[in-house]
């Protein structure tokens, strides 16, 4: 039941989603003339506000609340309150600009839809937070743990998807005739992201999941690799119509997808039916790569960018099979968690590092970003720096709120003791078990003792047979 400390919370809360629920309707835009997506005004103070208000509540305090709640934190609650009132307060700054003025348009549309959703996780978290379960309540209770469990995820991508429209929006891109490159750009941009991001987390948290599916990464990459092939592949190109532009490179490279994610799928298990690490998404990756970095552009600026897209997803993929062949050295997939290693070569993170750069540049080189920067003077070496300082922030990002949850999830289980035996064991991260300080002082002080008291002739025969007694 609702507690002294609670009725505030709720209160204050619901007084805020009823109001913002008044101005859903109201657009807060001047009429622009037909054709015209943006008006000549720059954009003042408010809306700058609302920018970063709105990026800080969605892309910092949102998603710091999420990994909170799954380690089941005190400050899950606060962060997601303090969270919930930002956004509010950014929603009545997007309605109460001046400035720049913006036609009918997917952001504002989405908007509501975001806004929507919000009061329905925060009318779920309430209700979780009373412990209601006499009753009829307390029998759907279960199912409405599962739904506030799935709009925490969803939330945190349509949100990415907002952020991404408001971009858009306001500088008056992807009309017309620009809509198809501009979705092919920003969906295949924020998927390589997307990509790095379930990397990241199957590399730092998600070993455990991995080997309880009894599958490797590589089968669930190839699986993903075939369906995307399979979409492009009878997407790309309007069938019964003329070949046009670059129709015929990208259906072939949809075409290419499946075939190799087939190819992964089959290799992902080992003749004994065990899971198996293997190569081929890497391939894949390093196709794409080529195969994207060799579009025919209209401006020199865009030639360059897109050439050093090309080049960072395909160091994503030839560093990905690097660390599977020499880093890992070719180990099968753990089958238990306890398989598991918690050291990680530094060499792994730089796969997933270039996935994000990657996925960045991808979204920053349509032909209107590339015709903007290009008519204000902009070179394409300053262009790249700051979309790499942009990926090199987002993965820090990723990796502090995974340090979070490992910090939490630590807390709350007993750490599994390591020794020597478990030295050679087929872990996940590819390499021996690193004991701890004091398992490497006793190991040292007992080689110690020993060493003078074996003989030359032991110490030889011992060389002779790879440091294993006879």
């Amino acid at each position: 039941m609702a507690t002294f400390r609670t009725r505030p919370v709720v209160s204050a809360l619901s007084v805020l989603l009823f109001q913002a629920t008044g101005v859903f309707g109201h657009g807060g835009h001047e009429h622009l003339d037909e054709g015209l997506a943006i008006s000549a005004e720059p954009m003042d103070s408010t809306l700058w506000a609302h920018i970063l208000i709105q990026s800080f509540a969605w892309g910092v305090l949102f998603p710091t609340g999420m990994v909170l709640g799954l380690v089941k934190s005190r400050w899950h609650v606060p962060t997601q309150v303090a969270g919930s009132v930002v956004a509010i307060v950014g929603y009545f700054l997007g309605h109460a600009h001046k400035g720049r003025q913006f036609s009918k348009n997917a952001h504002a549309s989405f908007a509501n839809w975001l806004m929507f959703m919000l009061i329905a996780q925060v009318a779920l978290g309430i209700y979780l937070r009373l412990h209601l379960e006499k009753g009829f309540l307390g029998r759907i209770r279960k199912w409405q743990v599962r739904a506030h469990a799935i709009l925490g995820g969803v939330i945190p991508v349509a949100a990415w998807v907002q952020m991404l429209l408001g971009g858009i929006v306001s500088q008056g891109f992807c009309q017309g005739e620009h809509l198809g490159q501009c979705l092919a750009h920003f969906i295949m941009g924020s998927a390589f992201v997307g990509y790095g991001i379930v990397l990241t987390i199957l590399l730092l948290c998600g070993q455990p999941w991995l080997a309880r599916t009894g599958r490797s990464q590589e089968f669930w990459d190839s699986l993903v690799i075939s369906v995307w092939g399979c979409v492009n592949t009878f997407t790309e190109h309007r069938w019964g119509g003329p070949w046009v532009h670059n129709d015929l490179q990208h259906t072939s490279m949809g075409i290419i997808w499946w075939a190799a994610g087939l190819v992964g799928i089959w290799l992902s298990r080992d003749r004994q039916g065990r899971p198996k690490r293997n190569l081929i998404p890497g391939i894949v990756i390093m196709l794409t790569g080529w195969g994207m970095s060799a579009h025919p552009q209209s401006l020199m600026l865009s030639t360059h960018v897109h050439e050093i897209f090309g080049y960072t997803l395909m160091a994503a993929g030839l560093t990905r099979i690097i660390e599977i062949s020499f880093i890992l050295r070719d180990r099968n997939a753990p089958i238990n968690p306890d398989d598991i290693d918690a050291e990680i070569n530094s060499w792994q993170y730089l796969p997933v590092f270039l996935l994000y750069a990657s996925g960045f540049l991808f979204m920053g080189a349509t032909e209107e970003q590339m015709q903007t920067l290009s008519d204000a003077g902009v070179t394409h070496v300053s262009y790249i720096l700051i979309l790499y300082s942009i990926s090199f922030l987002l993965f820090l990002f990723v990796n502090m709120l995974l340090h979070l949850y490992s910090h939490y999830s630590s807390g709350n289980s007993k750490a599994k003791t390591v020794n020597f035996s478990d030295e050679g064991r087929p872990l996940t991260n590819g390499h021996a078990r690193i004991p701890d300080m004091e398992d490497r002082q006793a190991h040292d002080a007992q080689e110690f003792e020993l060493e003078g008291l074996m003989s030359d002739d032991e110490s030889e025969a011992t060389k002779a047979t790879n440091g294993r007694p006879h």
